[in-house]
């Protein structure tokens, strides 16, 4: 997060000695304060409520995951752990996993093992979601991307050749043909190799989680709440988008793209996708001509809102709701 501060303070300055503006009128910060001030809150309210939905779809997709091992927990209790799962996260990357299933095991009183192995079911599906929202922005929206891509470079005389006409492209065609092909006439000896043995049970045990979605009650309402996250995550995108002026006339395309960008941000483990998330927004938001200061100022915008001020409300809240409503059930005298 420093660091693309100090890198965005740095051309901020820039800008403005191009612009002949002083100095001491300069400050990314106040730049900030000001952005703030200008956001819809109408429209922040929509983040805040999308986001709520694809928490409680997460929760009741949860509770169908359990329900197959003869456990039926208290939709409170599922909501409520996975906010403190996002919360915990913002302490440490990947923590608010543990932190869910470790507090549902813990109110419900359930085996660890299994409410975890739960979550690998409920995280494949998110991948497989991933997929599909990076495939449709892709397709279209790629020729955005691919047209930034070619623009010249700053001193070039010429545009960059198209794409396959790289033979960095070719080459590595090559290469993964190559690769195929070896797998293909090898492949009873490369299987004996230890990491090749791991990578193919890593496959076998995706296709096996895949295989258990098929095997809930209600499958057709399972895949519509895992649609129904993912649809909740890209309305947060497109209503921040519509909350900020200067990046309000973007459309939904556009909008698709950047939250592509935005959630590989979270991907990476930094506390809740700090830093992370804001260095690829600013790189989406510049495909369609947003410059860097005020991708900056939506960045923080949308991490504010949610990974901020409603993560620490509903961590600190979930933390203080999740005993009380669990009182009697972790009561030490009461009969089992």
């Amino acid at each position: 997060m420093y660091l693309v501060f100090r890198n965005q303070q740095a051309a901020f300055q820039e800008q403005c000695r191009l612009d002949g503006v002083p100095p001491e009128q300069c400050s990314m910060t106040d730049k900030l304060l000001h952005d703030f001030s200008t956001v819809h809150l109408g429209w922040i309210l929509a983040v805040v409520l999308a986001f709520t939905l694809s928490n409680l779809f997460r929760a009741l997709r949860w509770q169908m995951l359990l329900e197959p091992m003869g456990y039926r927990v208290k939709l409170s209790n599922s909501l409520l752990t996975i906010l403190l799962g996002y919360f915990a996260n913002l302490g440490f990357p990947r923590m608010g996993e543990v932190v869910r299933a470790g507090s549902l095991a813990r109110y419900e009183r359930l085996p660890p093992e299994k409410v975890m192995g739960t979550l690998v079911i409920d995280r494949l599906m998110d991948v497989i979601c991933l997929g599909i929202v990076v495939g449709l922005a892709f397709l279209m929206e790629g020729d955005t991307l691919l047209h930034f891509l070619r623009q010249p470079k700053p001193g070039a005389t010429t545009p960059d050749a198209p794409l396959w006409q790289s033979p960095v492209a070719w080459v590595l065609v090559l290469l993964f043909a190559i690769a195929v092909m070896v797998f293909f006439f090898f492949r009873e000896k490369l299987t004996q190799i230890a990491l090749v043995k791991k990578m193919l049970g890593m496959l076998q045990g995706f296709w096996d989680g895949l295989r258990s979605i098929l095997k809930l009650k209600q499958p057709g309402m399972f895949l519509l709440y895992s649609a129904g996250i993912w649809v909740m995550f890209y309305l947060q995108c497109y209503f921040n988008l519509k909350s900020f002026p200067p990046t309000a006339h973007l459309g939904a395309d556009a909008a698709l793209m950047i939250f592509v960008f935005g959630t590989l941000g979270f991907l990476i483990p930094s506390p809740g996708g700090m830093g992370t998330y804001h260095a690829l927004c600013i790189v989406a938001l510049a495909l369609y001509g947003i410059s860097g200061s005020d991708a900056f100022s939506y960045a923080n915008i949308a991490f504010f809102t949610i990974q901020i001020i409603y993560n620490l409300v509903a961590g600190t809240l979930a933390l203080q709701l999740l005993p009380i409503i669990n009182k009697k059930k972790n009561d030490p005298l009461r009969a089992d």
